[in-house]
């Protein structure tokens, strides 16, 4: 089963949200409408808060954790993911905040503490080190990310688009059409 307790906490599932019988959601994670989370994704909110808005989804092979919280750091790195956010196959994610409308790319790996605002695109394969505040309505790339260029109108619009591409394709896999024989 993917849905999995840590000590007395349990995931906080909406409705119309779909996870893949491979992904893992352990703990203190709490997944929006409409949302989904596909094969072999890991959400492990065992030390820290995991908090997923509507719409995101969490593709194959991504892992979501956080950073516990300590003397110096009360509040710890929890990991915070906005609306109608897109999160490409095998990315890492660690105590990152992410606003709505993001795109960040396969294979990158964002750290503990990183910002990102609303109307971000991160390519594919970039890192974004350690408490990074980035800025609204830019593509980054590279290792370390860095600006690229302001994100154009049909890139912007693209954001959105992703995200509710999709949601279309979790639906499918909840209500499968019936097959005519």
């Amino acid at each position: 089963m993917p849905v999995s307790a840590y000590l007395d906490t349990r995931p906080a599932i909406a409705e119309r949200v779909y996870l893949h019988d491979s992904c893992q959601v352990v703990g203190d994670v709490t997944i929006g409408a409409d949302s989904s989370v596909w094969c072999n994704a890991v959400l492990r909110g065992d030390v820290n808060r995991i908090v997923i808005g509507k719409g995101s989804n969490i593709q194959d092979l991504s892992v979501g954790h956080v950073s516990h919280k300590t003397a110096d750091k009360p509040d710890g790195s929890p990991l915070i993911i906005g609306d109608y956010v897109t999160i490409g196959h095998s990315v890492i994610l660690h105590g990152c905040s992410i606003g709505d409308e993001c795109l960040i790319g396969m294979g990158s790996i964002v750290l503990d503490d990183v910002i990102i605002p609303d109307l971000v695109m991160i390519g594919a394969g970039s890192l974004v080190t350690q408490g990074k505040v980035l800025q609204s309505g830019v593509l980054y790339m590279g290792r370390p990310a860095k600006p690229v260029r302001e994100l154009n109108e049909e890139e912007l619009s693209y954001l959105r688009y992703s995200a509710e591409h999709y949601m279309r394709l979790k639906d499918n896999y909840l209500n499968p059409p019936a097959i005519a024989k």
